[in-house]
């Protein structure tokens, strides 16, 4: 579970995980950017995109571990409460030697005056080690988020 509060509105943060640029605008670990290639943000809703090495050392790093700079990625939204929670499940396909399967992020907003409450659940990947590089993954990707909000 990992928790922010921003001074922002709710729409504002609510865009920021339900629209194209706004994914777009903070979507992935840093060194990472997400090109979001199609995005239905209702209960069933498609959410493909590619999850691309953005910075040279992070492309240099991709390479030499042997690993593609960029991987599509598919998700659908499984709950839609609009301004209140969103679910997010994403399908685990590109792990080599890892059976497919599907890991959800459920994320809970709350207002208090001027400031947003996320509280972002991951669920636990496949082995220890993978839900641990899930926690760090997503820890970098909120200091795009803390950094928007701390201006």
């Amino acid at each position: 579970i990992l928790e922010r509060t921003y001074r922002a509105t709710i729409a504002d943060v609510w865009d920021l995980w339900t629209t194209k640029e706004g994914f777009e605008s903070w979507w992935g670990p840093q060194g990472f950017r997400a090109d979001v290639h199609e995005m239905d943000a209702r209960e069933g809703g498609t959410l493909r995109y590619d999850m691309v090495a953005s910075t040279p050392e992070m492309i240099e790093e991709m390479r030499r571990m042997g690993q593609p700079t960029s991987h599509p990625t598919r998700s659908r939204f499984t709950e839609v409460k609009m301004h209140t929670r969103l679910v997010l499940t994403n399908v685990i396909d590109f792990l080599p030697g890892v059976a497919s399967y599907e890991n959800n992020i459920a994320v809970d907003f709350s207002t208090s005056g001027d400031h947003v409450r996320m509280v972002v659940t991951l669920e636990r990947m496949h082995s220890e080690q993978f839900t641990e590089m899930q926690k760090e993954g997503f820890t970098s990707q909120l200091t795009k988020l803390d950094a928007r909000f701390a201006q």
